[in-house]
Protein backbone atom coordinates (compact mmCIF):
# COMPACT_ATOMS: atom_id res chain seq x y z
CA UNK A 1 0.00 0.00 0.00
CA UNK A 2 1.54 3.49 -1.06
CA UNK A 3 1.44 5.79 1.52
CA UNK A 4 1.56 10.00 1.72
CA UNK A 5 0.15 12.93 1.66
CA UNK A 6 0.16 16.57 0.55
CA UNK A 7 0.50 18.94 3.16
CA UNK A 8 -0.06 22.83 3.20
CA UNK A 9 2.53 24.92 5.10
CA UNK A 10 2.21 27.83 7.02
CA UNK A 11 3.50 29.83 4.23
CA UNK A 12 1.42 28.50 1.77
CA UNK A 13 3.78 26.18 -0.12
CA UNK A 14 2.37 22.03 -1.33
CA UNK A 15 4.61 19.10 0.42
CA UNK A 16 4.71 16.10 -0.04
CA UNK A 17 4.95 13.94 3.48
CA UNK A 18 5.22 10.18 3.19
CA UNK A 19 5.20 9.26 7.34
CA UNK A 20 5.94 5.50 5.80
CA UNK A 21 3.39 4.08 7.22
CA UNK A 22 -0.65 3.97 7.03
CA UNK A 23 -1.58 4.38 10.59
CA UNK A 24 0.98 7.32 10.69
CA UNK A 25 -0.71 9.04 7.39
CA UNK A 26 -3.86 8.52 9.54
CA UNK A 27 -2.52 9.90 12.63
CA UNK A 28 -1.27 13.05 10.12
CA UNK A 29 -5.00 13.91 9.13
CA UNK A 30 -5.32 16.06 12.48
CA UNK A 31 -4.39 15.24 15.97
CA UNK A 32 -0.12 15.15 15.30
CA UNK A 33 -0.30 17.80 12.64
CA UNK A 34 1.05 20.74 13.75
CA UNK A 35 -1.05 22.97 11.31
CA UNK A 36 -4.74 23.38 12.08
CA UNK A 37 -5.30 23.37 8.50
CA UNK A 38 -3.98 19.64 8.27
CA UNK A 39 -7.48 18.19 10.38
CA UNK A 40 -9.25 16.74 7.16
CA UNK A 41 -11.96 14.88 8.91
CA UNK A 42 -14.50 18.03 9.82
CA UNK A 43 -17.67 15.67 8.90
CA UNK A 44 -18.35 12.09 8.18
CA UNK A 45 -17.76 12.63 4.53
CA UNK A 46 -13.93 13.82 4.90
CA UNK A 47 -13.45 10.06 6.35
CA UNK A 48 -15.39 7.83 3.92
CA UNK A 49 -13.24 9.90 1.42
CA UNK A 50 -9.71 9.55 2.86
CA UNK A 51 -10.50 5.70 3.44
CA UNK A 52 -11.52 5.80 0.30
CA UNK A 53 -8.29 6.98 -1.08
CA UNK A 54 -6.12 4.29 0.62
CA UNK A 55 -8.61 1.62 0.68
CA UNK A 56 -9.73 -0.16 -2.99
CA UNK A 57 -13.65 -1.09 -2.38
CA UNK A 58 -14.71 1.12 0.68
CA UNK A 59 -18.11 2.51 -0.50
CA UNK A 60 -20.02 2.64 2.47
CA UNK A 61 -20.65 6.17 3.74
CA UNK A 62 -19.21 7.21 6.99
CA UNK A 63 -21.38 8.04 9.57
CA UNK A 64 -21.08 10.20 12.54
CA UNK A 65 -20.65 7.02 15.01
CA UNK A 66 -18.05 6.39 12.59
CA UNK A 67 -16.18 9.26 12.59
CA UNK A 68 -16.04 9.46 16.26
CA UNK A 69 -14.64 6.08 16.34
CA UNK A 70 -11.85 7.43 13.93
CA UNK A 71 -10.72 10.27 15.76
CA UNK A 72 -10.17 8.25 19.26
CA UNK A 73 -8.53 5.68 17.38
CA UNK A 74 -6.44 8.00 15.36
CA UNK A 75 -6.09 10.23 18.92
CA UNK A 76 -4.52 6.91 20.06
CA UNK A 77 -2.39 6.63 17.48
CA UNK A 78 -0.52 10.22 18.22
CA UNK A 79 -0.48 9.36 21.30
CA UNK A 80 1.86 6.06 20.91
CA UNK A 81 3.66 7.58 18.38
CA UNK A 82 4.76 10.47 20.05
CA UNK A 83 5.63 8.44 23.04
CA UNK A 84 7.72 5.69 20.90
CA UNK A 85 9.50 8.72 19.04
CA UNK A 86 10.38 9.95 22.22
CA UNK A 87 11.37 6.86 24.23
CA UNK A 88 8.74 7.36 26.45
CA UNK A 89 6.30 3.81 27.36
CA UNK A 90 3.13 4.42 25.94
CA UNK A 91 -0.10 5.09 27.57
CA UNK A 92 -2.01 1.40 28.30
CA UNK A 93 -5.36 3.52 27.57
CA UNK A 94 -3.73 4.20 24.19
CA UNK A 95 -2.88 0.50 23.71
CA UNK A 96 -6.30 -0.24 24.95
CA UNK A 97 -7.99 1.43 21.94
CA UNK A 98 -5.64 0.38 19.34
CA UNK A 99 -5.79 -3.23 20.17
CA UNK A 100 -9.75 -2.58 20.49
CA UNK A 101 -10.07 -1.71 16.86
CA UNK A 102 -6.91 -4.36 15.74
CA UNK A 103 -9.64 -7.00 17.15
CA UNK A 104 -12.90 -6.54 14.94
CA UNK A 105 -13.09 -7.70 11.50
CA UNK A 106 -10.40 -5.51 9.22
CA UNK A 107 -10.25 -5.75 5.10
CA UNK A 108 -9.70 -9.50 3.91
CA UNK A 109 -7.09 -9.84 1.31
CA UNK A 110 -8.32 -10.79 -1.96
CA UNK A 111 -6.47 -11.61 -4.89
CA UNK A 112 -7.99 -9.75 -8.66
CA UNK A 113 -8.71 -11.72 -11.40
CA UNK A 114 -11.10 -14.44 -10.17
CA UNK A 115 -14.52 -14.71 -11.23
CA UNK A 116 -16.26 -15.21 -7.82
CA UNK A 117 -16.47 -12.54 -5.06
CA UNK A 118 -16.22 -14.14 -1.65
CA UNK A 119 -18.13 -12.50 0.84
CA UNK A 120 -19.13 -8.81 1.20
CA UNK A 121 -18.39 -6.92 -2.08
CA UNK A 122 -18.08 -3.65 -0.65
CA UNK A 123 -15.72 -2.30 2.49
CA UNK A 124 -17.22 -0.92 5.68
CA UNK A 125 -15.58 1.99 7.50
CA UNK A 126 -14.89 0.30 10.68
CA UNK A 127 -13.26 -2.85 8.58
CA UNK A 128 -11.23 0.15 7.16
CA UNK A 129 -10.56 1.17 10.56
CA UNK A 130 -9.13 -2.22 12.00
CA UNK A 131 -6.99 -2.55 9.33
CA UNK A 132 -5.20 0.97 10.42
CA UNK A 133 -5.57 -0.36 14.50
CA UNK A 134 -3.79 -3.73 13.05
CA UNK A 135 -0.77 -1.82 10.71
CA UNK A 136 -0.21 0.29 14.51
CA UNK A 137 -0.20 -2.84 15.91
CA UNK A 138 2.80 -4.00 13.85
CA UNK A 139 4.15 -0.69 13.59
CA UNK A 140 4.46 -0.13 17.53
CA UNK A 141 5.56 -3.20 18.14
CA UNK A 142 8.77 -4.41 19.35
CA UNK A 143 10.57 -5.58 15.66
CA UNK A 144 10.46 -2.20 14.20
CA UNK A 145 9.26 0.61 16.76
CA UNK A 146 12.83 1.62 17.17
CA UNK A 147 11.86 2.98 13.12
CA UNK A 148 9.81 5.60 14.42
CA UNK A 149 11.77 8.51 13.81
CA UNK A 150 11.14 12.58 15.12
CA UNK A 151 12.58 14.38 11.55
CA UNK A 152 16.46 15.67 12.64
CA UNK A 153 15.50 19.20 11.76
CA UNK A 154 15.51 21.68 14.90
CA UNK A 155 12.52 23.55 13.42
CA UNK A 156 10.01 20.13 12.78
CA UNK A 157 8.45 17.88 14.85
CA UNK A 158 7.12 15.30 12.44
CA UNK A 159 7.25 11.73 13.71
CA UNK A 160 7.49 9.09 10.72
CA UNK A 161 8.36 5.55 10.39
CA UNK A 162 11.63 4.80 8.25
CA UNK A 163 11.39 2.18 6.43
CA UNK A 164 14.66 2.42 4.64
CA UNK A 165 16.97 -0.61 3.93
CA UNK A 166 20.04 1.40 5.77
CA UNK A 167 18.04 2.48 8.56
CA UNK A 168 19.35 6.08 8.09
CA UNK A 169 16.51 8.36 7.51
CA UNK A 170 16.84 11.78 8.95
CA UNK A 171 14.17 14.33 7.76
CA UNK A 172 10.37 13.98 7.81
CA UNK A 173 11.08 15.01 3.97
CA UNK A 174 13.91 15.75 1.57
CA UNK A 175 11.67 18.76 -0.30
CA UNK A 176 11.00 20.43 2.77
CA UNK A 177 13.95 19.71 5.74
CA UNK A 178 15.77 17.80 4.14
CA UNK A 179 16.38 21.06 1.37
CA UNK A 180 16.47 23.10 3.85
CA UNK A 181 19.35 21.68 6.25
CA UNK A 182 21.46 20.96 2.71
CA UNK A 183 20.99 24.81 2.02
CA UNK A 184 22.01 25.45 5.67
CA UNK A 185 25.21 23.61 5.22
CA UNK A 186 26.21 24.54 2.12
CA UNK A 187 25.56 28.62 3.21
CA UNK A 188 27.70 27.58 6.61
CA UNK A 189 30.72 26.39 4.20
CA UNK A 190 30.55 29.09 1.78
CA UNK A 191 30.42 31.59 4.58
CA UNK A 192 33.55 29.97 6.36
CA UNK A 193 35.41 29.79 2.75
CA UNK A 194 35.51 25.36 2.79
CA UNK A 195 33.96 24.64 -0.94
CA UNK A 196 35.02 20.95 -0.77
Amino acid sequence: MNTGQWFLSTDGTRWWFDSGSLSLDFAYTGSMGANPEWEKFRAPGDLGDWLAGRFDRVTAAATEGDLVDALALRSAIANLAHSVSDGRSPSSDDIDTVNLYAATPNIPPALAGGNRQAGRSSVRVGQALSSIARDSVELFGEAVHERIRLCAADDCGLIFFDESRSNNRRWCSMQRCGNRSKVRAHRARAAAGDYS
